[in-house]
C-alpha cells in the first residue's frame, strides 16, 4: 500500500518543489504543492506537471489525487 510520504517523495523527485504536504488513506490522497515550475501556468497545466512527475504511479498505485497547487508567491501571500 502506498503511504502519503511515498506520494510526497514521488512528487518531490519529479518536480522542483518548495513545499509538499500529502495526506491520504493509501488509495485516495490530498496534496498541497508549492513549486516555482507553476509560475505562468494555469491550474490545469500545474496539475499536469504533477501528474507527469507521478507518471505511471497514477494508473497503478494512486487511485485518486486531489491537489492544491501554488507558486511560491501565491503560497507566501496566503500567510
Amino acid at each position: 500500500m502506498v503511504r502519503p510520504d511515498d506520494v510526497r517523495q514521488y512528487i518531490a523527485a519529479g518536480l522542483a518543489c518548495d513545499h509538499v504536504e500529502v495526506a491520504g488513506d493509501g488509495h485516495h490522497f490530498e496534496a498541497v504543492i508549492v513549486s516555482p515550475a507553476f509560475r505562468g501556468k494555469n491550474r490545469v497545466q500545474q496539475h499536469q506537471l504533477v501528474y507527469r512527475a507521478l507518471g505511471e504511479r497514477m494508473r497503478e498505485e494512486i487511485h485518486a489525487l486531489s491537489m492544491q497547487t501554488y507558486t511560491p508567491e501565491d503560497w507566501a501571500a496566503r500567510a
